[in-house]
């Protein structure tokens, strides 16, 4: 079998000869010309794609002429009439020559061409065509609104999870404990195939991305700063994140096992059959895995012990908490769907999907204190607080659309729903022990019993309309409504010193959280000349959200707490403009509006129970945050190299702060507020350059600013609980990539990244860096694939934190997960007919080129 080639390069290398065979045919201008066309074809009727058909005139060279067929093996040209040698050429198939004597326009008809003996077409006899496997030309492109990352190169999350994935994409940062942030900001809006989804389970919790198999994802659209088509949410942007459809014909699909340490097996799957005009797909999965993770927290107060009145002891002076978790979970999804063509102009599709996952843990804490009894009087003890835990989520959904071409001139009406269910049942138990010395004491002993029960409704349906004006023109409106029903159950019951349990009321509690955006947008982009392109959009969205509480006195009573009512409509619009300063290269400017709106368990005004040194509770009262964003970005895109520094300024109104006190037992609270504004500044750089065809870099840079301004105090009569959030700090991040091809087979990719420290208004953050390898291994004549993997080699990811407050200080170390390796083993089912090959649609502002059609928001 010929060695397989990027598509690209072999256009680009039959464009010179075009160029030249095109240049000299102009100079028989003369020659009265005919247009002759036809199909090229295999020997199993199947049509070849991008084949070049060259014309090679026998008695004047300057006649000849070439050409490239389409999608469907069609090809049209003028030729001077004449005896012609046709040579036909195509990827894995052979070298072909026809003779034609050419007198009068007209079609050719077929010319059929030979699969090569290849090793793929011997180990499937039935074959009836071949398959061209493609490899990306990079792994990320620029459009006017977004970067799209292709993580097929990635070799470090074979066999991974989309956590592992989002640690290589450009202007992404995955932090230890799986919290990600674009450009320093947590405010990430997740999307499943353009729309939210409960795969990511409620409130989008970071957890939920390890049960995403990476081998499921095609590509991650990364939206740092998304036009009014997308919803308004997220302030830092929007993660896409599209799922595998094969769209090849026959029956087709790969099979990935992967086995690692901490025991991880996983095994998943993505098979799709297309016929006429029905595709249907299948993706599943599913694994196990363990980990462990460590953390050290030590807290102490500032209080001046002799000004403090009687009645404030005993508290907490000191306390420094060591502690260690071991979790293992089971997680198991299945999506199922179709897509059918009812005719030239109407597609149907629909889709359901199920997922669930079971996390069991086991985490020991262990506390040295100083406890002040009075102003002179102390005791050093011990406390160890084990917590056995044991959480399971079950998660439906529906998802249904209908695509409806009008007319001929491109006009698109789409319709499309989504119906889903997430389901989170847990229960943890926590036992307790006091020491002194090594001796158990009498007191401080306690086992509580806690469980959780909550459940997500959620409905979108959307309408998207789409009218080409001219050659160069757009109009794109449409109307989407979301739905989203929260209920939260919470209940802690508690026995001290082996005595019989009793409910803490305290904690207890029930919550309704209910939640309607009604968005409507307009946009229109068009180009002023060949030169300036731009994208006009204005979206309004209208909320309404509705909490009910529900919380019992030290009897048991239930106490209904006042209904809390949010209802407003604000309009987002944006500016995209983008000028060709040459071919692939390009400056963009935008700007755009945004809100973060609170999520749902930041406005629960009730604490969790399973940390009492750390407690988190919600504020009713919290409002959105609304964020105006500008960004001035440069896109080169060469075929060696790509280069895209953007520039960002974001300024935010009602910034969403964490406000903390020491309470008397030393535990520390954290209650979100809005407090003044914060600005946020930097330079984004994302660059790849190919030094050689077996040798790929990848550079990703992040130097970024702040500045906060505002204050608050939630004891207005105590000045030393007051938190300062005014500050203003800079910092950076290098993510550096290298990919290794030696050989046709193998290739290695060594990863590595750094993240300076960040001094904020509250916390000095610590330097991390850390290294991860891979390499893949094709097998089986191409049909299989092996990859080895190790992340975290040198295990240096630990998030280190210094806080210092006026009335604490604080010092934190946490790793998440320790080094890891894994194998994986993929096999691909390649008895398709042929590829599909849609040539993608060429957005009039992009800058890419070469991909297929992009899937829009939802």
């Amino acid at each position: 079998m010929t060695d397989k080639i990027e598509i690209t390069s072999m256009i680009r290398k039959r464009t010179l000869g075009l160029t030249f065979v095109l240049g000299a045919a102009s100079l028989a201008f003369a020659q009265q010309k005919v247009n002759v066309s036809g199909v090229i074809r295999d020997k199993g009727n199947a049509a070849v794609p991008y084949a070049s058909v060259s014309f090679s005139n026998k008695v004047n060279k300057l006649f000849s002429d070439a050409v490239l067929t389409d999608e469907k093996g069609a090809y049209t040209l003028a030729l001077a009439p004449g005896n012609y040698d046709i040579t036909v050429e195509a990827i894995d198939y052979k070298t072909a020559v026809f003779n034609r004597q050419i007198t009068s326009g007209g079609s050719l008809g077929n010319l059929t061409i030979e699969a090569e003996a290849s090793l793929t077409s011997a180990k499937t006899q039935d074959i009836q065509g071949v398959v061209i496997t493609a490899q990306a030309v990079k792994p990320y492109r620029v459009e006017i609104d977004k970067k799209v990352y292709d993580p097929s190169l990635d070799i470090v999350s074979k066999g991974g999870n989309l956590q592992d994935v989002l640690s290589n994409v450009p202007s992404v940062s995955v932090d230890t404990d799986g919290t990600v942030s674009m450009r320093g900001n947590t405010n990430v809006r997740f999307l499943i195939n353009g729309k939210p989804s409960s795969l990511l389970g409620i409130d989008d919790g970071a957890n939920a991305l390890q049960s995403i198999p990476a081998e499921q994802i095609e590509r991650i659209e990364v939206i740092t700063n998304p036009s009014s088509k997308f919803e308004a949410s997220g302030t830092a942007g929007i993660l896409n994140i599209i799922l595998k459809k094969d769209k090849k014909m026959g029956f087709n699909g790969t099979v990935t096992g992967t086995l690692g340490y901490l025991p991880r097996t996983n095994l998943n799957t993505n098979l799709n059959w297309r016929k006429g005009n029905w595709t249907w797909y299948v993706n599943g999965g599913g694994g196990y895995s363990e980990n462990e993770s460590s953390s050290k927290n030590t807290v102490t107060r500032k209080d001046n012990l002799s000004s403090l009145a009687s009645s404030a002891f005993p508290f907490t002076q000191y306390s420094n908490q060591i502690g260690k978790s071991e979790r293992d979970g089971e997680n198991y999804n299945l999506t199922a769907g179709f897509v059918h063509d009812l005719g030239d102009k109407t597609s149907i599709n629909f889709s359901g999907m199920l997922r669930s996952f079971d996390n069991k843990s086991n985490t020991l804490n262990s506390y040295e204190e100083r406890i002040y009894t009075n102003a002179s009087a102390f005791n050093d003890i011990n406390r160890n607080r084990n917590s056995f835990g044991d959480n399971s989520n079950f998660a439906t959904q529906i998802d249904f659309g209908l695509d409806q071409k009008i007319g001929d001139n491109g006009q698109l009406l789409t319709l499309s729903g989504s119906i889903q269910n997430n389901k989170n049942e847990g229960s943890n138990q926590i036992v307790q022990n006091t020491f002194i010395g090594n001796v158990l004491q009498a007191t401080g002993n306690s086992i509580n019993n806690v469980t959780t029960d909550s459940k997500s409704d959620t409905f979108i349906g959307k309408a998207d309309y789409e009218l080409p004006i001219g050659e160069t023109s757009k109009l794109e409106a449409g109307i989407r409504y979301d739905y989203n029903k929260n209920t939260y159950d919470y209940f802690v019951n508690q026995s001290d010193n082996g005595q019989a349990f009793y409910t803490r009321y305290d904690f207890t509690s029930n919550t309704i959280y209910s939640e309607s955006i009604l968005g409507a947008y307009a946009q229109f982009k068009s180009k002023l000349g060949e030169k300036l392109g731009y994208q006009l959009g204005l979206r309004s969205e209208t909320s309404a959200i509705d909490i009910n509480f529900t919380n019992f006195n030290n009897f048991g009573q239930a106490i209904e707490q006042p209904e809390v009512k949010k209802n407003y409509t604000q309009f987002f619009p944006s500016v995209f403009l983008s000028y060709d300063l040459g071919k692939n290269n390009q400056i963009l400017l935008n700007y755009s509006r945004r809100i973060n709106r609170p999520r749902a368990f930041s406005l629960i005004p009730f604490m969790s129970f399973d940390d009492d040194r750390n407690y988190f509770r919600g504020n009713p009262n919290l409002n959105p945050t609304y964020e105006n964003s500008f960004e001035l970005g440069y896109s080169l895109s060469k075929n060696k190299i790509t280069f895209n520094p953007t520039i960002y300024f974001k300024k935010s109104e009602d910034e969403q702060n964490r406000y903390q006190y020491v309470d008397g037992m030393g535990a520390i609270n954290t209650i979100p507020v809005n407090a003044g504004t914060e600005t946020n500044y930097g330079l984004d750089l994302n660059a790849t350059f190919d030094p050689f065809r077996w040798w790929k870099v990848m550079l990703s840079t992040d130097l970024y600013g702040y500045k906060n301004e505002g204050s608050y105090n939630l004891f207005p009569d105590n000045p030393i609980t007051a938190n300062d959030f005014s500050g203003d700090g800079f910092s950076y991040r290098i993510r550096f990539n290298n990919i290794f091809r030696p050989t046709k087979n193998l290739s290695m990719q060594l990863q590595s990244f750094y993240r300076a420290g960040e001094k904020t208004a509250m916390n000095n953050r610590k330097a991390m860096y850390g290294f991860d390898f891979g390499a893949s291994q094709m097998i089986w004549n191409g049909n299989g694939t092996i990859a080895v993997n190790v992340r975290d080699i040198f295990n240096t990811r630990r998030m280190r934190n210094y806080s210092d407050t006026p009335q604490f200080t604080r010092e934190m170390e946490m790793q998440w997960q320790p080094r890891q390796f894994s194998v994986s083993l993929t096999y691909r089912f390649r008895q398709g007919e042929k590829i599909d090959q849609p040539r993608r649609k060429k957005d009039i502002n992009s800058n890419a080129a070469g991909d297929e059609e992009m899937q829009g928001p939802m």
